[in-house]
C-alpha cells in the first residue's frame, strides 16, 4: 500500500524537449479512433491561431481522448460499447468518461462514426451504472482489478467504489448533451430505464432520511481522505433533503457528506433526466419522479448551502452538515463551486456565485496557491502548493474578461512543461515538476477552451499572444 501511494504522488521532473513543436500525437497506425470530422476540426483551428505554440499544443491535447483512451466495439447485443480509459489508469470513471468526449459531441451531427462511438459511451455508461450506481471507476469486465480490498460491496467488474453524486450526473449530462445534438433517441432503452432508476434510489438513499443507507467505505491507507470515518458511513448529517456524497469528484472523501457543487449537478441532471423520460419514454411518472426530487434538494441548497462571509458576502460553501456546520474552500476537481457556471448549475450573473467565485480565487480558498509560475487552485488529494491545469481553464470558462481570459490562456501555454499537454497538476513555483503525465480529460478540456473562445468571438485575443 505505501509504495502504491508513493508511486501516485511522486512528482515528475521532465526536461523541456518538444519546444519545435513535433506532433506529440501517436503514429497513426496507433492512434485508438480516428474522426474525419475530428481531424478537420483540428485543421481548422490551427490554420485560424497565428501563434505557433499555441496551435501546437491544441493539436496535441485535443484529441488525446481519441488518440489513447477511446476502446470501441459492440456489446453482445450488437449495440455500440465504448470503454474509456481516464488515461494513465486503464479503468473507466463515469465522471472522467463523460468529461473526456463531451467535447466531440458538437461534432457528431455529421460525422456517423463518431456518433456511434459517442452512442457507445453512453451505453456502457448506463451499463455500468447498472452494475453498481455506488460505483466511480469500472473494470473493462469482471477482472478483479483495482481496490478489491476495500471494505465496501465490491465486485470484480468494480475499480474502485467510492461514492459521487457526480458519477452519476455526469452519464445524463453528457446523454442529454447528445441526444439534443444529434437527435438520437437509441440510447434511451432498457438500460437508460434501469440507470435512472438506479440513480433515484442511490440519490434517495443518500439522503439519509430514514436511515444512514447501505453505502459504507474503508480503506486501509495512509491517506486520510481515502476512508471514511464512523466505520465508513463519515460523519453524521441532518437530513434536510440535500444528497450525502462520500466522496469529492477528487476521489477525496468529504468532511462535511453534503457536497454543494454536487448536489446543484443532481438537480440539473435530474430535471434533464426528466425532459428525456417525458419526451422520448414517454414516462410520466418517472419524469415527475425525478422533478419532485429535483425540487426538493433546489429547496434545500437554497436554505443551507450559503454562508455570510464578512468579507465577500453571500458565498456557497463547499460542504455542509445540515447541522449548520460549514467548509469554506474549493477543490479543482469538476464540479467544483467555480465550475458551477460552466456546468450550467448557476447562472454566471448569479451574484452568489460572483461573490463565490471572488473568494474561491483568493488565499481565503486554503487550497488557492500563488507562486512564481502561477496562480490556481489544487485540493488535498495532490496536496500543498500544487495547482491544478483544470482550475485555470475553469476560470477562463466562467469568465466574460477578456484580459483574464488571456491570463488563463497564458499561463496554461507556459506551464506545461514543454510538453504540450495539461497535466494532472503543476508546482506553483516550477511547471517541470508535474503529476500525471497523461491524464486525457484535461488535455481534451483544454481544447475544448480553445474552440469555445474561438467560436465567441476571441480569435483576435488568442492571436495577439506572442509566447513562444
Amino acid at each position: 500500500m505505501k509504495k502504491v501511494i508513493l508511486t501516485l504522488l511522486t512528482l515528475i521532473p521532465i526536461a523541456v524537449s518538444a519546444r519545435d513543436y513535433t506532433s506529440q500525437r501517436p503514429a497513426e497506425s496507433k492512434r485508438l479512433f480516428r474522426s474525419d470530422t475530428v481531424e478537420a476540426k483540428i485543421d481548422e483551428v490551427t490554420s485560424q491561431l497565428k501563434n505557433r505554440r499555441l496551435a501546437w499544443m491544441f493539436a496535441n491535447c485535443f484529441p488525446n481522448t481519441l488518440d489513447t483512451t477511446v476502446h470501441f466495439g459492440k456489446d453482445e447485443d450488437g449495440a455500440p460499447r465504448t470503454f474509456v480509459y481516464t488515461g494513465d489508469i486503464h479503468a473507466m470513471w463515469l465522471r472522467d468518461s463523460g468529461a473526456q468526449v463531451w467535447p466531440y459531441v458538437q461534432l457528431a451531427g455529421s460525422d456517423e462514426h463518431l456518433r456511434e462511438m459517442l452512442a457507445g459511451v453512453i451505453n456502457c455508461q448506463f451499463t455500468l451504472i447498472g452494475i453498481d450506481p455506488y460505483g466511480n471507476a469500472f473494470n473493462d469486465g469482471p477482472t478483479g482489478t483495482g481496490w478489491q480490498t476495500d471494505r465496501t460491496r465490491m465486485n470484480p467488474n468494480l475499480h474502485e467504489r467510492k461514492w459521487e453524486i457526480d458519477s452519476n450526473c455526469y452519464p445524463i449530462r453528457l446523454a442529454y448533451h447528445y441526444w439534443k445534438t444529434t437527435g438520437d433517441t437509441s440510447v434511451f432503452g432498457d438500460k437508460w430505464i434501469t440507470a435512472i432508476k438506479n440513480i433515484l434510489q442511490t440519490f434517495r438513499e443518500q439522503q439519509r432520511k430514514d436511515d444512514i443507507g447501505p453505502y459504507y467505505f474503508q480503506r486501509e491507507t495512509m491517506a486520510q481522505l481515502d476512508t471514511k470515518s464512523n466505520n465508513g458511513y463519515g460523519n453524521p448529517v441532518r437530513p434536510v433533503g440535500l444528497i450525502a456524497s462520500a466522496f469529492r469528484p477528487s476521489d477525496d472523501a468529504t468532511t462535511f457528506e453534503f457536497l454543494v457543487p454536487s448536489n446543484f449537478f443532481a438537480v440539473t441532471s435530474l430535471r434533464k433526466a426528466a425532459e428525456i423520460l417525458e419526451t422520448v419514454n414517454h414516462d410520466r411518472q418517472l419524469a415527475d419522479e425525478c422533478r419532485s426530487l429535483a425540487d426538493e434538494v433546489e429547496t434545500a441548497l437554497k436554505e443551507y448551502a450559503t454562508y455570510e462571509h464578512p468579507k465577500y458576502g453571500t458565498i456557497y460553501a463547499f460542504e455542509v452538515d445540515g447541522f449548520g456546520n460549514r467548509l469554506l474552500m474549493d477543490d479543482a476537481n469538476v464540479p467544483s463551486l467555480l465550475a458551477m457556471a460552466y456546468l450550467g448549475d448557476v447562472e454566471y450573473s448569479d451574484p452568489i456565485y460572483q461573490n463565490t467565485r471572488r473568494f474561491v480565487w483568493s488565499e481565503d480558498n486554503p487550497y488557492f496557491f500563488k507562486g512564481k509560475a502561477a496562480e490556481g487552485i489544487g485540493g488535498p488529494h495532490i496536496g500543498y502548493d500544487m495547482i491544478w491545469p483544470m482550475s485555470i481553464m475553469m476560470k477562463a470558462f466562467t469568465s466574460q474578461d477578456e484580459k483574464e481570459i488571456e491570463w488563463c490562456i497564458k499561463t496554461l501555454m507556459t506551464t506545461d512543461a514543454g510538453t504540450g499537454f495539461m497535466h494532472e497538476s503543476f508546482h506553483k513555483d516550477d511547471p517541470d515538476k508535474f503529476t500525471r503525465e497523461w491524464f486525457a480529460w484535461q488535455n481534451t478540456l483544454f481544447g475544448e477552451l480553445i474552440i469555445k473562445l474561438i467560436d465567441e468571438g476571441h480569435l483576435d485575443m488568442l492571436n495577439r499572444i506572442n509566447i513562444k
